[in-house]
């Protein structure tokens, strides 16, 4: 499992390089520059601007000139925050959205799982048909859409929990932007464990586990559970990747102060370190993420050998 560990992070290099290689050069083809405001700078200003950040040196000098930075772990300074580099913001922003995308996630897997399970086990019955459409609904409706009718409904109307903000609202701050970043993944988990749980109550060896006298409840709990697991254990690789795009939404809907709202100040702003040092720490975040739901699905299917 070490040397299957050692491998994949090994191929992570060249896909964070081409990450990279994007993320650069396409953010530059935007239109503007980072330090293009309203009040027209001198011919002399701009000069000095552009010599201090390097932006007179051709672009592919620029590029090797990021990468050997890079190889270093050095993010390069930030071109709106004055006095902070990018590995500061990043530092600051990311446990906030790690917090955020961390609970977003296990209220997504118990919810998730709780919902299909329940599907499963009334398969046909008028609870099954409600779950799957509650599930469907989920899906349809993307986090910028349902970010702000939670907003609306708790927060404008019934003023249950407060609109926006982190910490100078306590706890129930955390509520909304979670559930917002969350429903949209506990429809995907509850119909993949529904239909996983299903497959396997039908094999053989369920039968024989009721054959031995077994509840019910043991042989979901004991023998069924853990294999219909499977699926959404593969699912939670590209679900980081869904709660890493809708943080970004629904930290700047309720002004969190996570990576994700930086990312978008960044892209507003052209700060071209800020915007690249995001997407690949979001890539190595994402990378080493699937590499432990890979060693997780390992560990719970023994039939799976890792090489």
């Amino acid at each position: 499992m070490l040397r299957y560990a050692l491998r994949r992070l090994l191929h992570a290099i060249p896909t964070l390089l081409v990450l990279v290689t994007i993320a650069f050069f396409m953010v530059r083809l935007a239109p503007g520059g980072p330090f293009d405001t309203e009040r027209a700078l001198s011919p002399e200003v701009e000069a000095n601007l552009a010599a201090k950040y390097h932006l007179d040196e051709p672009l592919g000098a620029q590029y090797l000139r990021y990468l050997s930075d890079l190889a270093r772990g050095d993010f390069g300074p930030s071109f709106q925050y004055k006095d902070y580099s990018v590995t500061e913001l990043i530092a600051a922003g990311f446990p906030v959205s790690l917090t955020l995308g961390a609970l977003a996630m296990l209220l997504a897997v118990l919810l998730g799982v709780a919902a299909g399970a329940t599907a499963a086990l009334h398969r046909g019955r008028t609870l099954d048909r409600v779950l799957m459409a509650a599930a469907m609904t989920g899906i349809s409706v993307p986090n910028f859409v349902l970010a702000p009718l939670l907003v609306l409904g708790f927060a404008v109307l019934l003023g249950w929990l407060p609109a926006g903000g982190w910490t100078e609202q306590g706890a129930s701050a955390l509520l909304l932007p979670v559930v917002a970043l969350a429903l949209p993944q506990v429809a995907y988990v509850a119909r993949l464990t529904r239909g996983a749980l299903l497959e396997v109550l039908s094999q053989p060896w369920i039968r024989t586990a009721r054959a031995k006298g077994l509840t019910e409840r043991e042989v979901v709990l004991h023998h069924a559970l853990k294999p219909a697991l499977l699926p959404v254990v593969s699912y939670l690789g590209p679900a980081l990747a869904a709660l890493v795009t809708g943080s970004v939404v629904v930290e700047q809907i309720f002004g969190i102060p996570g990576l994700g709202r930086y990312f978008v100040q960044g892209a507003l702003n052209r700060d071209y370190t800020l915007v690249v040092g995001v997407v690949v720490f979001y890539g190595a975040i994402v990378i080493a993420f699937n590499l432990v739901v890979d060693l997780a699905y390992g560990w719970l299917d023994p039939r799976v050998r890792l090489r």
